[in-house]
């Protein structure tokens, strides 16, 4: 159920035409996690704080960032990076299409190894590693560009294949987040079993962004082929701990247990019978499953239309945030603007100067 009275509105231009613009609206549910939510977001808002842009429309397999982009990027964290630690620590994985995928098929294994890098050299949000306390600025951004970029590429490459062997199950997302949101304690009460959950996703619904470093189980189970847990490599799995004011929307169709298709519901089977072989308790509410939904884009209202084939065509041509409002105080109404995109020529150093007051914080956790 939403709240009528609370409503998020997103405007939306063309990266590479700034005067193209639309907006969409979002009915916040009437639930604590969507009221908490809320709040949180109008807190960032209120801030001013920093919106990553190139982290933010995933799985469009027509986007100007396309996979030769992201490799270039992903060579010049990797550069940095070895440059910088002077052999102590080196990436030996070269990116470009042929090693990333063969024909359509993602290569995971090299994925896998990606993300792993990330780990080793971040650390945890409690416990940041030696690597990143010692590293650069530019060092520091590197590594996390392998995350963020190691998503992206995922995401694309397996949109890119639906779109030449299924084209309606591509699944197109907006991952919304800003540089040193708060994140705040997941209350206890709201955290979720396995099958409240059921990891279901519906069009234009908007969740809970994953806060915290790590891979959660659903990730490692899917990622490496349901592998036992002692046979993984991923070695910084962790459950939902934080949320905060930022989000996820789900510009995909429905995928709902036991709905109109069984890919999903066995999938989930798979996948419960893993965390029973593994020895986690489905009914924990500890490990805090599946995603949480906080809200919901009014489709027909921004879009004219609640087909997501229609949708998807007037979104790709869109994929930069201007600006998101949330509500209003006695000031007016609560708006932050972002008027820069991953397209500028100097979009990198503007957010490493950004993320300079958190990189100086984590420098003296030692």
């Amino acid at each position: 159920m939403v709240d009528v009275n609370l409503k998020v509105e997103v405007v939306l231009r063309n990266p590479l035409n700034k005067s193209d613009t639309m907006a969409y609206t979002i009915d916040v549910y009437e639930t604590p996690m969507g009221y908490r939510w809320y709040r949180a977001l109008q807190d960032i808002l209120q801030k001013n704080q920093y919106l990553e842009k190139n982290f933010c429309f995933l799985g469009f397999p027509d986007s100007p960032r396309n996979l030769d982009y992201i490799c270039q990027e992903l060579n010049w964290a990797k550069d940095q990076i070895n440059n910088f630690f002077n052999k102590r620590y080196h990436i030996k994985e070269t990116f470009n299409v042929d090693t990333l995928r063969t024909g359509l098929e993602p290569n995971q294994d090299i994925m896998n190894q990606l993300h792993n890098h990330f780990e080793h050299l971040q650390g945890t949000v409690w416990g940041l590693s030696d690597w990143y306390k010692e590293a650069d600025y530019d060092t520091k951004f590197a590594i996390r560009q392998l995350n963020n970029l190691c998503h992206e590429a995922e995401s694309l490459m397996l949109s890119q294949r639906k779109k030449v062997q299924d084209p309606q199950w591509i699944r197109p997302s907006q991952i919304t987040t800003f540089l040193n949101a708060e994140r705040l304690d997941f209350p206890d009460d709201y955290k979720t079993t396995f099958d409240e959950t059921r990891y279901d996703r519906r069009f234009g619904e908007v969740y809970l962004h994953w806060t915290q470093i790590g891979k959660t189980l659903y990730e490692v189970y899917r990622d490496e082929q349901g592998a036992d847990i002692d046979k993984t490599v991923c070695d910084a799995i962790t459950h939902l701990r934080y949320y905060s004011g930022e989000f996820d929307i789900e510009w995909a169709q429905d995928v709902v247990f036991n709905g109109p298709h069984p890919w999903h519901t066995r999938e989930m089977s798979g996948f419960r019978e893993w965390l029973v072989r593994n020895g986690f308790y489905l009914q924990d509410q500890e490990y805090n499953y599946g995603y949480h939904p906080v809200g919901q884009v009014d489709l027909t209202g921004s879009f004219g239309t609640d087909n997501y084939q229609e949708v998807w065509p007037i979104l790709s041509r869109y994929l930069d945030i201007y600006s998101i409002t949330a509500g209003s105080n006695k000031s007016g109404p609560i708006t932050a603007v972002y008027d820069y995109a991953w397209s500028d020529k100097d979009y990198y150093q503007q957010q490493i100067e950004r993320l300079k007051p958190g990189y100086d914080y984590s420098s003296r956790r030692r």
